[in-house]
């Protein structure tokens, strides 16, 4: 699968900014919640590990996030629940461990079916979909290495399949809300960091939403403030869905607020 070598190329961005980082400033916070730089590497490594298990064993995954939702059940948040997982694994050795399991996942999912069903948190989803989240999520937490360290990622083409995971989760977005799902999507036309012109949808509503498609992903990986991106809403629905876009699992996530999300100068 093509999704399986973009996850691969979006571990390896991200690890270049990190192999120069000295022991101490893997525990630096940054503007996610104050996770640091360790805790996202925690979390993808915890998250790619699993989707490993997922291909392979049915019945190991569904073990695995019993466990860990057990420990969030008696209060631990998402962050902490990986601590145990971990076993005290953390700073560079964290990081070699986390860049080895990259190279395994994307290994493992380019020989998959894509249409092969895999169990996860929530309800299955196909192969493809399963490593296409790991990428979105590399990329989604990615921004708050990018951001701390202030640099300004190089973004490439291998974005539109977080672009369109953004489309395919518009009715989630309403449906985790308990809100009517609008009978038509906004009208999208975005351009990628090539220049191409990306258009999702038909321009038929009254609702267009159009800008970079880097924007269109920030927004609805919730990485930034939509009001922080260049995109441009027309309608009611398509400053609805910019307002609350979610396209990843779990209950209700609130955008960042304004101005809160930027890369530090």
């Amino acid at each position: 699968m093509q999704q399986a070598e973009d996850f691969r190329a979006e571990s390896a961005a991200l690890a270049a900014i990190l192999l120069p980082l000295s022991e101490e400033e893997f525990f630096a916070p940054t503007q996610f919640k104050g996770w640091t730089i360790d805790d996202v590497l925690g979390h993808l490594h915890m998250l790619n590990h699993a989707a490993v298990l997922s291909l392979k064993d049915g019945d190991a995954i569904d073990g695995f996030f019993k466990q860990m939702f057990a420990r969030m059940a008696e209060g631990a948040t998402m962050v902490e629940a990986q601590y145990p997982w971990l076993d005290g694994l953390k700073g560079r050795a964290l990081f070699l461990e986390w860049q080895a399991q990259c190279e395994t996942l994307a290994d493992e999912f380019a020989t998959a079916d894509p249409k092969a069903r895999v169990r996860w948190a929530g309800p299955s989803m196909s192969a493809r979909s399963s490593i296409t989240a790991r990428q979105m999520e590399t990329w989604a937490h990615g921004h708050e290495v990018f951001d701390l360290l202030g640099i300004e990622r190089a973004e490439t083409d291998r974005i539109k399949n977080i672009v369109v995971l953004g489309v395919n989760t518009f009715g989630w977005t309403y449906t985790v809300r308990d809100k009517p799902v609008p009978v038509a999507m906004p009208y999208l036309e975005l351009t990628a960091p090539s220049g191409a012109l990306w258009t999702f949808g038909e321009d038929t509503s009254g609702n267009k939403i159009s800008g970079s498609a880097v924007g269109f992903a920030q927004t609805v990986t919730q990485t930034r403030n939509w009001a922080d991106t260049d995109l441009q809403a027309v309608g009611d629905v398509s400053h609805e869905w910019m307002e609350t876009a979610q396209c990843f699992a779990g209950g209700v996530a609130r955008p960042p607020a304004k101005g809160t999300r930027f890369v530090r100068g």
